[in-house]
């Protein structure tokens, strides 16, 4: 007999979630392989792919909320005009976030958008301070340094600024700022569609302008094309909807070191399978990065470890 997810059987000897971890690891690894299923719709753009990718998700958000019966509680969030808002701005910044990455990967610019997502925990800290007013530590203010000086020796050294790995840290950095200002009141299929409902109109005219210019691949490169073009819904969601039920069964740390993995794969994907160049001022601006999260991941450790001293130290 199989032990329900959330049962002791079904967790490590630490306590760690077994299911959690696994759902963890599964977001992040297909996250970390997302650039090689957009340079595989070529020749597709950008524009079309993140299009069909807004829609696509919007369809599949919605099949899912009809097989889980979640209608109503959908249609109640439409009726508080706070939460709509808050996700049509957040919808804003996911756009500018996909429209970014998929940019990136189809111009066989990995290398710096895994740059990007290596920076966004720095900046997540960082965004803390100057829309929170949140008081970090010195070892928090130490990370910060080092992720500057990296920045500044990746625009002077690689000869360009880095402007889309910090356009997808900062986008991603905002975004879940917004998201978390939500909280659990959106659960992750609700807030996808809620986002995806706000940017259709914009999809529909890229669409538009795509057919008017250069015309839509959609159906015309191949029935293998066409399929992969069509499971970009699902390709969306699917990461999505693991790392919600990971989140709801991971302590916070164990989801701090997990998220590395789709930013250590782009790498790969970006240098061993795409051959991008890495001088050496870029793998002494990548070493600084990894150094700062290196620091920012011994903070953390020192955090939990305090926390879990204080509430073994308080009365029952």
């Amino acid at each position: 007999m199989n032990p329900r997810p959330d049962s002791p059987a079904a967790t490590t000897q630490a306590g760690i979630s077994r299911p959690g971890l696994g759902y963890a690891i599964s977001s992040y690894l297909l996250w970390g392989f997302l650039p090689i299923y957009f340079i595989a719709l070529a020749p597709t753009g950008s524009l079309e792919i993140v299009a069909w990718r807004i829609l696509l998700s919007l369809v599949f958000c919605a099949l899912l909320i009809t097989v889980t019966r979640g209608w109503g509680a959908f249609f109640a969030l439409l009726r508080d005009r706070r939460v709509l808002f808050t996700m049509a701005a957040a919808g804003a910044l996911i756009f500018v976030n996909w429209q970014t990455y998929v940019y990136a990967a189809v111009s066989e610019q990995v290398v710096e958008a895994s740059l990007g997502y290596f920076i966004n925990p720095i900046v997540t800290v960082f965004l803390g301070v100057l829309v929170l007013r949140e008081r970090l530590n010195t070892t928090q203010w130490v990370a910060v340094g080092i992720s500057i000086v990296a920045v500044v020796v990746l625009a002077v050294g690689h000869g360009q600024f880095p402007w889309i790995a910090l356009l997808l840290a900062f986008s991603f950095g905002f975004y879940g700022l917004i998201k978390k200002r939500v909280g659990p009141r959106v659960d992750a299929v609700s807030g996808l569609t809620l986002e995806t409902l706000w940017l259709a109109p914009l999809a529909a005219v890229q669409l538009w302008w795509v057919a008017a210019t250069t015309g839509l691949t959609m159906g015309t490169e191949g029935t293998w094309h066409t399929v992969l073009l069509l499971g970009a819904g699902a390709v969306t969601a699917v990461p999505l909807l693991l790392f919600a039920a990971a989140s709801r069964r991971l302590p916070l740390i164990y989801m701090g070191f997990i998220q590395y993995f789709a930013p250590f794969i782009q790498f790969l994907v970006g240098v061993v399978l795409l051959g991008e160049p890495m001088p050496p001022e870029r793998w002494v601006g990548f070493a600084l990065v990894w150094a700062a999260l290196a620091v920012l991941t011994v903070d953390l450790i020192r955090g939990a470890r305090r926390a879990s001293k204080r509430v073994v130290a308080e009365p029952v």
